[in-house]
């Protein structure tokens, strides 16, 4: 089912997200089916009116490579470096912002199975999580500075 997705200023995009305690099977589908409907490569709880700390995320798939993810009550353990991209949201359409983010991040995460598990990510993909992250913690592109070129 495709979810509505909630725009900027729309105040549940400012909230800090509490821990996921129930079973997220169908939202994490209705999530990953709004992403891939909107179209982007990352969405999180908020923009869909969930205040829990869940994201999901496939930041290959435009380039043919699919790869949907599913993050539930995610903590970043680790970043290394830093670099810079041009971002979107889709809670703020049409407004792209040069955003810096590190380079490397390390997720401790539970999957849909359940379980707990920890995964690196590098280069767009880390920004993509490092994207959603912020998500969870009330925070969007436009409360980073902007980036230089």
């Amino acid at each position: 089912m495709i979810l509505g997705i909630r725009l900027h200023p729309d105040p549940v995009l400012a909230e800090i997200c509490t821990p996921v305690t129930g079973d997220v099977t169908a939202l994490a589908r209705d999530m990953l089916d709004t992403m891939y409907a909107a179209p982007g490569r990352g969405l999180a709880g908020p923009q869909v009116g969930v205040t829990e700390r869940i994201f999901v995320m496939d930041a290959t798939w435009k380039e043919g490579l699919p790869d949907p993810r599913v993050f539930v009550n995610p903590v970043i353990t680790g970043t290394e470096g830093e670099q810079i991209n041009e971002e979107g949201c889709l809670s703020i359409p049409d407004t792209p912002r040069r955003v810096l983010r590190p380079r490397r991040v390390v997720l401790e995460f539970d999957g849909p199975d359940g379980l707990r598990r920890e995964e690196a990510f590098e280069g767009f993909a880390a920004a993509c999580v490092a994207h959603e992250m912020d998500h969870l913690d009330g925070i969007l592109i436009l409360d980073h500075p902007e980036a230089p070129e």
